[in-house]
């Protein structure tokens, strides 16, 4: 994805979730419409303290190292900007990112220290990335989680102190050359504590404890989370994944593994299939035995199995009001499978974003995955837009050919027309 020079800072007109207390949800919607309102403003403020704040760094001396920023308005230097500092890649940022991961501590990207950075998906350009992380990103990833559990509990009210099934998956951290910690995005964020914070904000609770979720091994995790996950059977409000591949995933090994599922749920056990020392402590710290609730799993999966599983979902989870998760672009294969778990449940799109910064809130989950609209939340990043012109199919390649503007802010984009998202991002990314 394209981006101009990123950096760490608070971003402006932050909302705070605070602790979770009190009813954040019309506070938040009402803190969101306000900054979209007045994206314009929010974005020409953000855009200067980002640049005020690292002034002086190593990559933008090139390009505004001769003018005095720290003298200028907003709207001036959000004019210069775009005028002088060019469009660039994480091919561009590369070198500095590698020189920051070295240990070389000279302000490169931000003033702000780096000391984790972040292994991109991949799914942009088909190869991992470091991306730097700081805290500003697990508490706009606290911020937007709010948001959208806002929205949707307009039209998917949930229990308040419900659980949720959450089939979510920290990765093995280590250090790097220089001694900074680098893993995936959402690893980092599952160790925050902004993750703790956003449980009691939404009021509703994860069924695995951290064991489960930073075990380390997929096929132990993914089995914890199903046993879990039915042994609060009654509780769970919704269920969700980062992704919708490793919900589909964990439906298709739960096939397999029912039965044994539900003996340790009988007995208040834990399969031998689960090595790991403190995984195994953290669930039967947890589960007990509970014949009634097995006989009653077994009976519903007897039942499942002359179907083929079709309504799997809420046959189970009798509870759940819907199931979440990123389901669009590359997780479209899967939707077809879920849909015959689900049977008919709501499925909402989780949100737009990518490992270098969140982008935009679903602000109406009723629309199923292929109708998804995304609103651009204005205080995350610097955003601005590439026009996109589409021409005839070249046939030769297969792909479709586009010509492109040059970019244009937010507050100048129009309904109808393709764009390519340009991110100046608070966090250093590349």
């Amino acid at each position: 994805m394209p981006q101009h020079q990123a950096t760490a800072m608070e971003p402006v007109l932050s909302y705070n979730p605070g602790n979770g207390k009190t009813n954040h949800d019309y506070d938040v919607i009402s803190w969101f419409e306000d900054v979209s309102q007045n994206a314009g403003y929010v974005q020409t403020q953000l855009l200067s303290q980002i640049l005020k704040q690292n002034y002086g760094v190593e990559y933008l001396k090139k390009w505004l190292g001769n003018y005095n920023i720290l003298e200028m308005d907003a709207c001036a230097l959000e004019s210069l900007f775009s005028s002088v500092v060019p469009l660039a890649s994480h091919a561009d940022f590369e070198p500095f990112i590698q020189r920051i991961a070295d240990g070389d501590t000279v302000p490169l990207l931000t003033q702000q220290p780096i000391t984790t950075l972040s292994l991109s998906s991949g799914t942009t350009d088909g190869r991992q990335k470091f991306v730097p992380f700081t805290r500003h990103s697990a508490q706009t990833t606290l911020q937007i989680f709010t948001l959208a559990a806002a929205y949707r509990s307009r039209v998917y009210p949930i229990r308040e102190g419900g659980r949720i099934l959450e089939f979510i998956y920290s990765s093995n951290r280590y250090k790097t050359k220089g001694g900074l910690t680098a893993g995936t995005a959402t690893t980092h964020y599952y160790a925050s504590e902004e993750f703790k914070i956003k449980q009691h904000t939404t009021k509703s609770f994860t069924c695995s404890p951290q064991e489960v979720i930073s075990g380390g091994d997929y096929k132990q995790s993914t089995y914890c989370h199903l046993l879990l996950g039915l042994f609060f059977s009654d509780q769970v409000e919704f269920i969700t994944s980062a992704f919708i591949y490793s919900m589909v995933q964990a439906f298709s090994s739960f096939e397999e593994h029912w039965t044994e599922i539900c003996n340790d749920i009988r007995d208040g056990t834990l399969s031998s299939r689960i090595k790991s020392p403190k995984m195994r402590k953290a669930v039967l710290d947890i589960i007990s035995p509970s014949p009634d609730l097995a006989s009653k799993l077994e009976s519903a999966c007897h039942e499942l199995q002359v179907v083929e599983w079709f309504g799997l979902i809420p046959k189970l989870w009798p509870n759940a009001k819907y199931v979440y998760s990123i389901m669009t672009g590359s997780m479209q294969p899967y939707l077809k499978k879920l849909r015959h778990y689900a049977n008919g449940l709501p499925l909402v799109s989780a949100d737009y974003g990518s490992t270098e910064s969140w982008i935009g809130v679903n602000v109406d989950p009723s629309l199923p995955p292929k109708d998804v609209t995304f609103a651009v939340v204005p205080t995350f990043s610097y955003f601005e837009f590439i026009p996109l012109h589409r021409h005839e199919k070249n046939f030769s390649s297969g792909a479709d050919d586009f010509t492109e503007d040059k970019p244009i802010p937010l507050s100048k984009i129009k309904v109808g027309q393709e764009y390519e998202v340009v991110l100046t991002t608070l966090t250093g990314a590349g």
